[in-house]
């Protein structure tokens, strides 16, 4: 090899503290002989080479089960390669002996031990020893040399069997000599590669576990046999201890899986997989996460707070479970700094301080260094942070409500200077800030001196200030603005279980949140930033949600004007709320929010109910007669007569005021007796405004939206059945089946298109001149059963002005019974 190529070799080595001065199986190393590459094994220096010799020199000896043309050329190129070599000819000699008489000679010292004989020294495979085991290896023959090592391996192995999981370090004089560890790796790997039944590599590798220098003999192992990574890598795992920062064999467990993913680094996520899986070694997980290197690093979100928020937030509680037992474990530890736990927070640590503003990032931990600029400028986040801000903050509130995290006093200063920086007005920065004001929410004791008080108190103020921008800015429609308004209102009621069940919501989360803890910020909310008084007046100042449905999620507008009106906060304060319930009420679309019904039951509460007996005038103003009427104004035939056009106000509007007329004259009945000791009397609404409402039409067409209108058809229905009981009779809704049921459909559709169309005073003029006009008036009559019951809306009041013409005596029978099919069609939409 030429220097250029040795040097391509240089840095892959590795050493490690427990095997001081040993040279691990690089990554390139291990991968060229993976793909059995030939030209990357002849860049490899020396040293290198010599920990595969076992593997290439069977290679090249053993009859291979590949006979074409190119392997014969790769191990031409092999047997070139280990010419050079002097340990060649040892590992020749050791493939020379006959393994068949040496399995025998095992296999009858196995049987010998487990019946208990062996105590007193005596073995099939080797005599009475005259020196020490180092010594009598070096004296040895190959064979002899095979068979000591095997005497010590299978005794290793059966103490493994024997311990019932509890962990020993045995002391073997032939693992543990410098001079001989080459030597003894070519005979191990030669021991295993020719007998595979009676030295299974999982079992092996098990027992290298227990003594020194096994991780290095382990990985040299496995290097050796490059197919058995998996497998060895899977059995260590599986008989791994549930948390392994708590045992040196947890420990030394750990390293030599470490120490295996280092060398072969593309496998390394799938061993953690298995980890995870098995619930064993969460120590693993972690370090092979800040081991792991991705070619194309994620700018949004780090590896290791991708990994560690999967295991918390996931949504397999015993991976939860489990993950967590580690965090509290770990910090009860005395070795706080060596442990992969203390190596985790710092790395989150750093993580969390690179993404500060430069103002704000006063301290970084373990001597990093950032300029360190006035402290007092509220420099904001930058746009490109935000993301990995919201993750890390997230990650936190799981480490510390879920997994019991306690915090440093230097990570609890951090975190607080990530949760008052101010992001930009996008979705993810509103995101960011309303996560940062869950967390100061759930952890109030991230807030300990006055300093970090004043803090919070200032960065509240801001979100007030800036919320009605970042809500324009960022073109959303769920902003932070609302969730202040709703936890201020939850505050004031005192309602502190339902501020628990707003952050947990938000956190994605369940955290155990005392309420205790919250009087703090109680105070300071309901004292210093939002009295009542400012809450009411800021609500009725917060623009409606546009079309609102239940598409939209998160805390809006209409999530605080509810609790205001529960509260009574409205009539208490004198600030009227019913231009605001109207707006919101006109701005609706399907599929229904669930908030709706709630918040017109409120309201028509505070209408008819005094918020106290002292004050028997402070209750909300109805919607007026007016403001109900011009949403009817496009319904009931108009709106679907000109299908060009469209409608003012969506069926949804109609159905929420329909049902807001019903319920309050419904309430305002059933509160008769208390309003008179009241000496009150609310205004009803008059049977001329009910008269111009199409209730059958909009009850009619709720029935074909039920499942986008949630509860509210059969709510109007209850109130129909009671303030209207003539609308649902029985007999009506099997006559409309004939009118509006599927077998009318098909007909209409399957009759040829009628060209000529009819006018109301075509057919005023035939009804004139009956019975002479009897078939003319029957084929407009025959027109109109064609078409649905709005579109026959035009044309009632020439049916109903002319009904009475029909009595003549010589007028068909046919035209009446056309006529009956047309009125029950008109009174699907039209009450009689």
């Amino acid at each position: 090899r030429t220097p250029g190529q040795a040097g391509k070799s240089e840095g892959k080595g590795r050493e490690m503290a427990d095997s001081a001065g040993l040279q691990f199986v690089s990554s390139f190393a291990f991968e060229a002989m993976q793909k059995v590459d030939v030209v990357r094994l002849a860049a490899l220096s020396d040293p290198e080479l010599r920990l595969l010799l076992p593997c290439l020199v069977r290679m090249a000896l053993c009859a291979p089960a590949d006979q074409s043309h190119t392997w014969a050329q790769d191990k031409k190129l092999i047997l070139r390669l280990l010419s050079g070599v002097e340990a060649v000819n040892s590992i020749v000699a050791l493939l020379s002996v006959d393994f068949h008489a040496l399995e025998q000679d095992a296999r009858k010292e196995q049987q010998f031990r487990n019946k208990g004989g062996g105590s007193n020294g005596e073995s099939f495979l080797v005599s009475q020893l005259q020196h020490g085991l180092t010594l009598e290896f070096e004296h040895s023959d190959p064979l002899r040399r095979l068979r000591l090592t095997l005497s010590e391996l299978l005794v290793i192995m059966n103490k493994v069997t024997d311990s019932n999981g509890e962990f020993f370090l045995k002391s073997s004089e032939l693992f543990e000599s410098p001079v001989y560890l080459e030597e003894v790796a070519d005979v191990l790997c030669i021991l295993q590669a020719e007998l595979p039944f009676l030295l299974p590599i999982v079992d092996v590798a098990e027992a290298l576990l227990h003594v020194r220098n096994g991780d290095w003999f382990m990985c040299l192992l496995v290097a050796n046999v490059p197919d058995s990574f998996n497998e060895v890598c899977r059995g260590l795992i599986k008989n791994g201890e549930r948390q392994d920062e708590e045992s040196v064999g947890g420990r030394h467990r750990t390293e030599a899986l470490r120490q295996l993913c280092l060398m072969n680094p593309s496998q390394a996520l799938n061993i953690r997989a298995m980890v995870v899986e098995e619930c064993h070694l969460p120590g693993l997980g972690v370090a092979l996460t800040l081991d792991y290197k991705p070619d194309a690093p994620d700018e949004a979100v780090s590896p290791l707070v991708s990994y560690v928020s999967g295991l918390l937030l996931g949504t397999n509680s015993k991976v939860r479970t489990w993950f967590s037992m580690f965090i509290r474990n770990g910090q009860q530890s005395k070795r706080e700094s060596s442990s992969v736990l203390w190596q985790m927070r710092r790395q989150l640590l750093l993580e969390l301080v690179a993404i500060l503003p430069r103002s704000r990032s006063t301290r970084v931990p373990n001597n990093g260094k950032i300029d360190d600029e006035g402290s007092s400028g509220y420099s904001g986040l930058r746009e490109e942070h935000v993301v990995k801000a919201s993750a890390l903050l997230r990650l936190y509130c799981a480490l510390m409500g879920i997994a019991s995290l306690r915090p440093t006093d230097e990570e609890a200063e951090q975190l607080l200077q990530l949760m008052t920086s101010r992001p930009p007005a996008t979705p993810a920065g509103v995101r960011f800030v309303s996560l940062s004001f869950c967390k100061l929410l759930a952890f109030p004791t991230l807030v300990s001196t006055p300093e970090q008080e004043q803090l919070m108190v200032m960065w509240l103020s801001w979100m007030i200030k800036e919320e009605e921008y970042f809500e324009s800015a960022a073109g959303v429609s769920a902003s932070f603005g609302e969730m202040l308004l709703l936890v201020a209102m939850y505050f004031h009621s005192n309602q502190l279980s339902s501020i628990i069940e707003l952050v947990c919501s938000t956190l994605g989360m369940k955290i155990a949140i005392k309420p205790g803890s919250l009087s703090k910020m109680k105070t300071i909310f309901t004292q210093e930033i939002f009295t009542e008084q400012v809450v009411t007046a800021h609500a009725v100042r917060v623009a409606v949600t546009n079309n609102l449905s239940a598409n939209i999620s998160g805390f809006l507008p209409i999530h605080c004007i509810y609790q205001l009106l529960r509260s009574r906060a409205f009539t208490k304060h004198k600030v009227s709320i019913k231009d605001w319930i109207y707006r919101q009420l006109c701005e609706t679309t399907t599929p229904i929010h669930t908030q709706l019904i709630p918040l017109i039951d409120a309201y028509i509460n505070s209408i008819l109910t005094p918020a106290s007996k002292a004050n028997p005038e402070a209750t909300n103003q109805p919607i007026t007669e007016q403001e109900i009427l011009r949403v009817f104004q496009s319904s009931a035939g108009q709106a679907d007569s000109s299908r060009g056009g469209r409608q003012r106000y969506s069926i949804t509007t109609q159905l929420l005021i329909l049902y807001y007329i019903l319920s309050y004259e419904e309430n305002l009945l059933a509160s008769t007796k208390q309003l008179a000791l009241m000496k009150r009397k609310p205004k009803s609404y008059s049977a001329a405004l009910m008269d111009q409402i199409p209730i059958k039409y909009l009850v009619t067409q709720a029935q074909g939206l039920q499942q986008e209108l949630g509860g509210l058809h059969s709510a109007l229905l209850r109130l129909l059945a009671t303030n209207y009981p003539h609308l649902c009779l029985v007999e009506d809704w099997v006559c409309e089946e004939e009118v509006t049921g599927t077998l009318p459909l098909l007909r209409r559709m399957m009759l040829p298109f009628i060209a000529r169309r009819y006018t109301q005073n075509q057919l005023h003029q035939a009804f004139q001149k009956l019975p002479s006009s009897s078939p003319r008036l029957m084929r407009i009559l025959e027109y109109l059963t064609l078409l649905s019951p709005g579109d026959l809306i035009p044309y009632a009041e020439a049916l109903t002005a002319s009904m009475s013409l029909l009595l003549q005596p010589a007028v068909p029978r046919r035209l009446i019974q056309t006529l009956n099919k047309l009125w029950m069609g008109l009174n699907t939409v039209m009450p009689r």
